[in-house]
């Protein structure tokens, strides 16, 4: 994984030649290291460098950000500027580029009540998706970390590749978005920061979700990663739809006090329990053998997608899946009565089958609604009455006292 070397290619470097490298280095008093370091992550040098490759190679900044694809507000205001000769010279090829974004075929491999599940390449099964059709647009793409699928696609191509079909298949994805529907993708922050700067053109932002887990070991001189990014944006300026569960109280799991103090405004507290915010430290991985689908994959939680889907759809909207991996999308808009489109590269079993049996999670599913939206789950409050530690109920009881 990496960059089709352009930067070596903008200073008129040819990457497979040591010598070339080392020539230039010496040219420009920049180390073989530090070339090599532009190269592989694409950056454009700054500083005592940019201007020595401007001196000794004739080489200027706005060469390098065109030649390398890394555009800024300078470049596009100077576009916008001559973007009649621009469009004239780039239609053709654009119109090529864009045309060309469905492989393969796609079949209807299964149908339920609510939802029908194609195999097949997403972008072909959008391509038959009506424009401005979909309430929610929910996206768990493969995150190029050399994975092996079911399907065998390759999981490890080069960067501005992984960018360039990312933004193919979002833009078809706010294509089918009805205004005020909700677009969400689950990635990791490294690729959710580069797709934001696309999003930005044609969706809202709403949130940067943070979700603490923790799948990876700690790693030397870095952070240890311990989230991932789930983006919210919408088509337009206003959501249809926005239904946020509030969550629980967190209390100690051993004396059922409350965590944070709320000291006399316990009696505002909301009954159905606290705002939900935009970093969510409840959704764990899904590793018991019951609800895991797919050997050496990591999957959704039921959680999330319920989370999710509840926060921006009604009973009877459309969700749209384009990378159905486990199926929990699916099953999940299944339990919730929402109609659905799925899309998974293939092979489908998996999901067939986890949606043919779907009473084995329906129980789980209805055990993580019973806990949300108040709060105090039941079995905490008893406990906490139990210890004389007071609930909603016994401070509206107190202050309805002191008022008599």
């Amino acid at each position: 994984m990496g960059y089709s070397n352009q930067f070596f290619k903008a200073i008129n470097v040819e990457p497979s030649s040591s010598a070339e490298i080392k020539s230039a280095a010496r040219a420009t008093s920049i180390s073989v290291a530090q070339l090599k370091y532009y190269n592989e992550k694409n950056i454009i040098p700054s500083g005592k460098d940019l201007e020595s490759i401007g001196e000794n190679l004739g080489i200027t900044e706005l060469e390098l950000m065109i030649n390398m694809g890394r555009i800024n507000h300078a470049v596009l205001d100077a576009m916008q500027s001559n973007s009649n000769k621009i469009i004239e010279i780039l239609q053709n090829d654009y119109n090529e580029v864009k045309n060309n974004l469905a492989i393969g075929t796609s079949k209807l491999v299964f149908e339920t009540r609510l939802g029908k599940l194609f195999e097949g390449d997403c972008l072909k099964v959008m391509s038959q998706i009506e424009s401005d059709s979909v309430d929610l647009v929910f996206a768990d793409p493969p995150f190029n970390l050399s994975k092996l699928y079911p399907s065998k696609m390759d999981d490890n191509i080069k960067v501005e590749n992984y960018l360039s079909w990312s933004e193919k298949w979002i833009a078809e994805c706010i294509r089918i978005l009805k205004p005020g529907g909700a677009f969400f993708t689950w990635n990791l922050p490294l690729w959710n920061s580069k797709l934001t700067g696309y999003l930005h053109t044609r969706l809202s932002f709403r949130h940067w979700i943070a979700t603490d887990i923790k799948y990876s070991l700690p790693i030397k001189n870095k952070l240890y990663p311990s989230h991932y990014s789930l983006l919210y944006f919408i088509k337009g300026e206003k959501p249809n739809t926005f239904n946020s569960d509030r969550m629980p109280m967190q209390t100690c799991p051993k004396c059922y006090g409350e965590v944070k103090d709320y000291g006399g405004y316990k009696h505002k507290m909301n009954p159905k329990g606290v705002s939900l915010t935009d970093v969510w430290q409840d959704i764990s991985p899904v590793r018991h053998a019951k609800y895991k689908k797919r050997e050496g994959s990591n999957e959704l939680s039921i959680k999330l997608l319920d989370r999710v889907i509840e926060m921006s759809t009604n009973e009877g909207d459309i969700v749209f899946d384009p990378f159905g991996g486990s199926g929990t999308t699916y099953a999940v808009a299944e339990l919730k009565n929402r109609k659905w489109i799925g899309a998974e590269l293939g092979p489908c079993d998996i999901i067939i089958d986890r949606l043919q049996q779907l009473d084995e999670e329906k129980e789980y599913f209805e055990s993580i609604r019973s806990n949300i939206n108040c709060l105090f789950p039941q079995k905490i409050k008893m406990e906490r009455e139990k210890r004389g530690i007071w609930t909603y109920e016994s401070e509206q009881k107190r202050k309805n006292d002191i008022s008599d």
